[in-house]
């Protein structure tokens, strides 16, 4: 039975305003305009010429003046997301983030002037103890330095994100959080429907995927327009910066190589048939079909007990988890229960999915859609991952807090790990172990496989919309051929299944952010054989003190003290080769049990 609605938590956003009418918010608002006008008033056209002393403090009133900025953003954005179907919020978020952007302009010449400083001048700078400081912040924003354009037309880019690549991608969530679906006569919403798909019914399985592959097609032609002007307005930027290709911008950000990104890629593609088809034949054999339909794959195993998790429990094995691994870990997770920073149910007009918010010189908020299956606890364990990986970067500055994708899931996955790791420990049962396995194994080739599909369908599609306009036909035969490919011939893939991409929302509003799921899910598992081989002293201290810096330390330096190089072929090799050891164990689990 689910757990009421009701009497599961949600956040409280008090401690950041009290209300969308809150006068604090106005009185920021206006503090934050008086800023960047008193910045730019102050500094602009004169950094060649300050003192150290100078540089320090102006560095520091950009930061504040930022903070003020992403508080404002972080509440608008939280407060709309329970509640996409409330036209005040919807024009609350509207209004701040028109605001915002309007308000920053005065700011824009900063980064570009620090770019046109001579590298001397920037290594006088980066010798004082107090700009040093900032030396992430400074070091990340010359990183993009080429890519730069005049302050006129860099003014224009932020004007016009508002109303073009901002307003497509607001569009998009609005109109997926008001999809309804409907199952035996009864109305779901987008969060509720693919928990359908997790029901041990095959029969209401199959019709809550053919619903949603009917809404899919239904809004094909919409999500088809959208999806090529968010393309096309992020193809402008590229070109008119002079990106060789569309991954080159989001990599640059993350600090990655592009022959790094397209290592991972092929490597992941070249184990397609090792490890996806390989257990995707298992899982046929299971549920006793000869292929399984696409909607199928995640299907709870008919063997196997729908074990349905309390909130409270949930809470109790991912803490348990965490603490087992850490101590430290554990207390700093803790807060997100003692406190009002999770929002936990799904209800009408709430944004589907779940995440973890960080807020600038506050805690992080974590977002969820919980009903109590399996998957539900490791999401759990997962966006709590990201809380605890935010609190420990809070010392960090708001300046120096750019966020590498590559790094974000990383703590996220981990603690997905550490949950699993726990709860395997506590099963004796074959059987029991079987299905815990091919669960975790499921949600692994989910994240390292599919989402390696799933940059492969993006690619093409950015590739491709530079010669004209995309075809609702056309991107439904990329997204057929890329996800045939990596599910393979145990999976039927149906021509009914062409529109699902749209609900893939990193398409839209995080281009190239897919890739970083595989990236972390391989980088965890090399991590997590490097801990289970007990050959790195005091390796939960080293991989907190490694998650306070991935914001402002390299690859090779985060990784060093773990014998770990993203730059080695071996180094994605090792990291698959966690799932096709599980694997092997589902074939010995399978042969013990089924003979």
């Amino acid at each position: 039975m689910s757990e009421n609605k009701q009497n599961l938590p949600a956040w409280d956003l008090s401690d950041l305003y009290h209300g969308i009418n809150d006068p604090k918010i106005n009185a920021d608002m206006e503090d934050y305009r008086q800023s960047a006008l008193t910045f730019a008033e102050k500094y602009k056209g004169r950094l060649a010429n300050l003192s150290l002393t100078e540089v320090a403090e102006a560095l520091d009133f950009y930061e504040k003046m930022l903070e003020k900025s992403e508080l404002l953003g972080s509440f608008a954005y939280l407060n709309m997301c329970t509640q996409m179907k409330n036209k005040e919020a919807m024009a609350f978020y509207q209004n701040i983030v028109e605001k915002l952007t309007d308000y920053s302009k005065p700011a824009i010449f900063f980064d570009l002037e620090l770019n046109q400083l001579p590298e001397d001048k920037i290594n006088t700078w980066l010798a004082d103890e107090k700009i040093s400081a900032y030396r992430p912040f400074i070091e990340r924003s010359r990183r993009f330095k080429q890519y730069d354009l005049p302050e006129a037309v860099e003014e224009v880019f932020v004007e016009k994100s508002v109303t073009s690549s901002d307003a497509w991608v607001r569009f998009y969530e609005e109109t997926s959080s008001r999809l309804e679906y409907t199952v035996d006569g009864k109305k779901y919403n987008d969060a509720e429907i693919g928990k359908l798909l997790l029901d041990k019914d095959p029969e209401l399985r199959l019709k809550a995927g053919r619903e949603i592959a009917r809404v899919a097609k239904e809004n094909a032609p919409f999500m088809s327009f959208v999806y090529n002007m968010v393309i096309k307005d992020k193809s402008i930027s590229d070109i008119k910066r002079g990106y060789k290709t569309p991954v080159s911008a989001p990599n640059l950000g993350e600090n990655v190589k592009d022959s790094t990104v397209e290592t991972l890629a092929q490597t992941v593609r070249d184990n397609y048939a090792k490890l996806a088809h390989r257990f995707y034949k298992l899982k046929a054999k299971w549920l006793g079909v000869d292929k399984l339909t696409y909607w199928d794959r995640n299907a709870p195993l008919p063997f196997c007990d729908d074990v349905h998790y309390s909130w409270d429990d949930s809470v109790k094995i991912v803490l348990n988890a965490y603490n087992e691994f850490s101590p430290k870990l554990g207390e700093i997770a803790r807060n997100f229960f003692d406190k009002p920073w999770v929002d936990v149910p799904p209800r009408d007009g709430k944004r589907g999915g779940a995440f973890a918010a960080p807020v600038s010189g506050k805690h992080p908020y974590l977002f969820l859609n919980f009903v109590g299956k399996q998957n539900d606890v490791l999401t759990l364990a997962h966006e709590l991952g990201h809380g605890c990986h935010m609190m420990t970067r809070l010392n960090n500055g708001e300046l120096n807090e750019c966020s590498r994708m590559t790094t974000e899931e990383v703590a996220s996955v981990f603690g997905e790990m550490m949950t699993f790791q726990s709860l395997l420990r506590q099963t004796t049962d074959d059987k029991a172990k079987l299905c815990l396995i091919a669960g975790k194994v499921s949600d692994m080739i989910n994240t390292a496989i599919r989402q390696i599909a799933f940059h492969f369908f993006e690619s093409r599609a950015h590739d491709e919309r530079r010669n004209g306009e995309l075809s609702e036909d056309r991107l439904g035969e990329i997204w057929l051929e890329e996800m045939r490919a990596a599910q393979g011939p145990y999976v039927e893939m149906g021509d009914e299944n062409a529109p699902i991409w749209s609900q893939v929302g990193h398409f839209f509003f995080r281009p190239f952010y897919v890739y970083c799921y595989s990236f972390a899910d391989c980088l965890v598992n090399s991590l997590y054989q490097v801990y289970q081989e007990g050959k790195v002293e005091n390796f939960p201290d080293k991989y907190l003190d490694m998650l306070s810096k991935t914001a402002i330390t390299d690859y090779d330096k985060l990784l060093s003290p773990f014998g770990l190089n993203p730059d080695d072929p071996e180094f994605w090799n090792k990291g698959l080769s966690l799932i096709s050891h599980y694997i092997d164990e589902l074939e010995a689990l399978d042969k013990k049990v089924f003979g």
